[in-house]
C-alpha cells in the first residue's frame, strides 16, 4: 500500500484493484471439523483500557465519553430466543487507512463481502460468506504486501476447506510464513501482524498472530475476539522463555514487540526450528445473533490510544447517525490522529444488518424516596440536641 493511502468506500478492496460489492442472504455453517476439533470459550474482556505502550502520548479527547448504561432495555429488537433460528446476517463494510506520522506505511487490509464471487463456482459456500483482514508489517512492507496477497487463495486452495475451516486457516498461515521465506524476491526480514475474520453463514472465525485486534459491537458492548500477542503477557513470555528466547524491555530478543508474527525470518532461523517468535494464530469462533450489531478489526495503531469500548461506543453513535461503516471507519482514524496515535492506522468496520442499531434507553427509576413525617421529628430532635 502506497504512503497516505486515504479512505476506502464501503465496495470491498482487492489485491489488483478488484471490487466486490456486499450482499445478503440467509445461511448457516457449522465452522466445527470433521474430527470434532473445537476452541475454548469466548474471550469477553469488555471495555479494556489501551496497551501500555512506551511511546504513547495521551491525549484527552472530548468527543466520545463513555457513560455507564445499567439496565439497558433495546427498542425494537426480537427475543433472544429467537434470534439463534432466525437471525441472518446481511454483511457490509467500510475501511479506511492512513499513514499518520509514521514516515511509511506498513500496513495493509483485504475487504471481501461477497466470498462466492471470489472463490467462483463449484465451491459450495453457506450464505453470506464473506472475508475481512488486516495487516501491520514492519521491517519493511513485504510481508504484509505477500500476506495481503496470498492468505485468502491458500484458505480456498487447502483440501480442509470448507469443511474443516479451522484446519484450512491454520495451514494457510503456516504456508503464508513458509512460503514468503522462499520468495527470493522480497525481503524475509521483514515481517507482520494478521487479523482475519471468515465468515460463513451464522460463524464467524477470527485467526489472530500479533497485536491487531478484533472487536465486537453487542448491543452496546465491547467483546474482544482476539488476544494481544505481546511478550509481556503471561502466556506468552512462559512460552518464549521456554524456547530459548528472552525479553528486554518488552520486546522479543530486544528486537519486536510482538510474540507472534509472521516473517522476520532473521529471528526464527530455519524452517522447522523451534523458534520462540510464533507463526501459529490464535483462533475463535463464534454464532452471530441479532445482538451482535457491527466487528471492529483494526491494527494497534488505533488501540494504543483507545479502548475497545470507546470504539464500540463511537461506531455504534455514527453507524446511529448515518448508517455507513466507511465513515465509521475514518471517524476512528481521525479520532485515533487527534489522540496523537504514533502508528499507521488501518481500520475495517464490518456491519451484520443493512439497519442502523436500535436506539439504546436507560429507563428511569421511578422510585421516589422521602422521609416520614415521624422521621423528621427525629431528626429535628437530633439537631436541635433533645
Amino acid at each position: 500500500m502506497a504512503p497516505g493511502t486515504g479512505c476506502i468506500s464501503e465496495t470491498s478492496t482487492m489485491s489488483g484493484g478488484e471490487s466486490l460489492k456486499g450482499g445478503s442472504n440467509s445461511g448457516e455453517f457449522s465452522m466445527e471439523d470433521q474430527d470434532g476439533d473445537t476452541l475454548g470459550s469466548l474471550n469477553q474482556n469488555i471495555g479494556k483500557p489501551p496497551r501500555d505502550h512506551s511511546s504513547m502520548r495521551h491525549c484527552t479527547s472530548s468527543s466520545w465519553l463513555l457513560e455507564s448504561e445499567p439496565d439497558i432495555m433495546i427498542i425494537g429488537l426480537k427475543p433472544t430466543s429467537e434470534e439463534k433460528s432466525e437471525f441472518s446476517p446481511i454483511l457490509r463494510s467500510g475501511s479506511c487507512s492512513e499513514k499518520g506520522p509514521k514516515q511509511y506505511m506498513e500496513d495493509e487490509f483485504i475487504c471481501v463481502d461477497i466470498l462466492g464471487d471470489y472463490v467462483g463456482r463449484g465451491t459450495d459456500l453457506p450464505s453470506p460468506a464473506a472475508f475481512y483482514g488486516v495487516f501491520d508489517g514492519h521491517g519493511g512492507i513485504d510481508a504484509a504486501s505477500f500476506t495481503k496477497k496470498n492468505i485468502l487463495n491458500f484458505i480456498i486452495e487447502d483440501s480442509q476447506f470448507p469443511s474443516g475451516i479451522k484446519k484450512a486457516v491454520k495451514n494457510a498461515f503456516v504456508k503464508v510464513d513458509h512460503t514468503f521465506k522462499d520468495a527470493s524476491a522480497l525481503d524475509s526480514s521483514s515481517g507482520t501482524t494478521a487479523l482475519t475474520a471468515l465468515v460463513l453463514g451464522r460463524g464467524m472465525l477470527i485467526a489472530n498472530i500479533g497485536d491487531s485486534r478484533a472487536v465486537l459491537g453487542k448491543r452496546g458492548r465491547a467483546i474482544e475476539l482476539s488476544k494481544d500477542h505481546k511478550p509481556n503477557c503471561t502466556s506468552e513470555r512462559l512460552r518464549i522463555e521456554k524456547l530459548g528466547g528472552v525479553i528486554y524491555d518488552g520486546y522479543l530478543n530486544g528486537q519486536l514487540s510482538v510474540a507472534r508474527a509472521l516473517g522476520d525470518w532473521h529471528i526464527k532461523g530455519s524452517k522447522g526450528s523451534k523458534s520462540p517468535l510464533s507463526s501459529e494464530p490464535d483462533l475463535e469462533e463464534i454464532s452471530l445473533t441479532e445482538e451482535d450489531e457491527f466487528l471492529i478489526i483494526g491494527c494497534d495503531g488505533l488501540w494504543d490510544v483507545m479502548s475497545s469500548q470507546c470504539a464500540v461506543t463511537m461506531v455504534r453513535r455514527e453507524l446511529m447517525q448515518h448508517n455507513d461503516p466507511t465513515t465509521c471507519a475514518k471517524a476512528l482514524v481521525t479520532e485515533a490522529l487527534q489522540r496523537n496515535t504514533c502508528d499507521n492506522l488501518t481500520v475495517v468496520v464490518v456491519c451484520f444488518s443493512k439497519d442502523p442499531p436500535p436506539k439504546i434507553e436507560i429507563p428511569r427509576s421511578h422510585r421516589r424516596r422521602s422521609i416520614s413525617a415521624e422521621g423528621l421529628d427525629l431528626l429535628k430532635g437530633v439537631l436541635n440536641g433533645r
